[in-house]
C-alpha cells in the first residue's frame, strides 16, 4: 500500500511531505516547500518553475527539516 503526500499550510507556503519514491511532480506545487524522506534522512526541496532544487546536505532527524522548511515559510510570507 502506497503512503500518500501529506500537506501542512505554514503562513500560506504549502510543505508537502513525501516519501522517498514520491514525485514532486505529482504532489507539489509551483512555491511549495518539499521534505522528502530519502534513506535514513530527510532533504527539503524548494520548488519552482523549472523544478526541485535542494538544499546541499538533508537532515538527520524530520523536526529539523520541518523547522527549516517552517522558517522558510515566514521569510516567504513577509
Amino acid at each position: 500500500m502506497a503512503i500518500m503526500a501529506t500537506v501542512l499550510l505554514h503562513r500560506g507556503v504549502r510543505i508537502v511531505n513525501l516519501e522517498g519514491d514520491e514525485d514532486f511532480a505529482e504532489h507539489c506545487r509551483v512555491d511549495d516547500i518539499a521534505i522528502r524522506h530519502e534513506g535514513d534522512a530527510w532533504a527539503l526541496y524548494f520548488i519552482g518553475e523549472d523544478g526541485a532544487e535542494g538544499y546541499d546536505q538533508p537532515y538527520p532527524v524530520y523536526d529539523r527539516a520541518l523547522w527549516t522548511a517552517k522558517a522558510a515559510a515566514e521569510f516567504a510570507a513577509e
